[in-house]
């Protein structure tokens, strides 16, 4: 009797240690697993947030700021994607915001031309980004995207016609802008990507006043269906006929953003300036509509 209660308890000790055995492995291996899986799901494009530095402000945005900076010891433009605080946006916007960063970051990272803005990497959701000010530097929030592009000193191309509102453009000024926009859109169509929102606020110039497409927030790849896409994408007053109808469209709609832009390159001004951009889409759809 004594030796069978020996055994009981010497077989619920081993089955004791085997469960703990058992639940320590469960435990360790998904964390070992997804340590594996976290270094495995580092992308090519992601920066070391260690060695960027984020200063001032020289642009602000919908949804964030862009910033001058230091990367690795070089000139730098940092877009910083701020989301709002926990529990301001649902995690619906939260989950649609984070599928356009990455969508942007896809498309920008593969492009290489002297008419788009150099990508040079990025990185969501890190603890290490800091700001440098007068009075030190400043942590941001974790939830914070960035997206780190070559400084480009000449600004925006929309900033520099304004400027030169009254006295215009010399022709072969007008020109060669028109050439540098126009060669970073073939190159991007040879490349399947419509940008869908080819507009002078999107355009950079660097120190010799070459033009760089920047912004690839909606770009995406050309689909091969028309039908698959549709929406109202893009910016009044540069949006196509077809775009703002809703109807199936493709890398035409970049081709008449174009033609707006080659207007307000010549003229430093939008087409038809004493109507809103609500006025000129009406009158842009209803004369399509005449046409056909």
């Amino acid at each position: 009797m004594e030796k069978s209660k020996k055994q009981r308890n010497s077989d619920d000790n081993i089955l004791v240690t085997t469960a703990a055995a058992a639940s320590a492995n469960a435990t360790a291996t998904p964390i070992g697993k997804a340590s594996n899986f976290l270094k495995k799901q580092r992308q090519d494009w992601e920066i070391e947030p260690s060695k960027l530095v984020i200063k001032s402000v020289i642009a602000r945005g919908t949804f964030g700021t862009v910033h001058r900076g230091l990367y690795d010891g070089h000139d730098v433009a940092v877009k910083l994607l701020d989301w709002g605080e926990e529990g301001h946006r649902t995690e619906a916007e939260i989950a649609a915001l984070r599928s356009a960063f990455t969508q942007e970051v896809a498309v920008w990272h593969k492009l290489d031309h002297p008419n788009v803005t150099k990508f040079i990497g990025a990185t969501m959701g890190s603890s290490e980004l800091h700001i440098q000010t007068e009075n030190g530097q400043v942590a941001m929030p974790s939830n914070i995207c960035c997206v780190v592009v070559e400084y480009l000193p000449g600004g925006a191309l929309k900033t520099y016609l304004i400027k030169n509102r009254r006295r215009k453009l010399a022709f072969k000024v007008v020109v060669q802008l028109a050439l540098d926009l126009a060669r970073g859109l073939s190159y991007l169509h040879s490349q399947k990507i419509v940008h869908r929102d080819v507009k002078t606020e999107n355009m950079l110039l660097d120190k010799n006043r070459t033009v760089k497409i920047a912004d690839f927030g909606v770009a995406r790849v050309e689909a091969s269906n028309p039908n698959d896409m549709t929406g109202e994408t893009g910016t009044l007053g540069y949006m196509a006929p077809e775009v703002l109808n809703g109807n199936p469209y493709n890398r035409k709609c970049d081709v008449y953003s174009f033609g707006i832009c080659l207007w307000e390159i010549y003229c430093c001004d939008m087409p038809y300036p004493d109507l809103s951009f609500s006025e000129v889409t009406s009158a842009v759809v209803r004369q399509v509509q005449y046409l056909l």
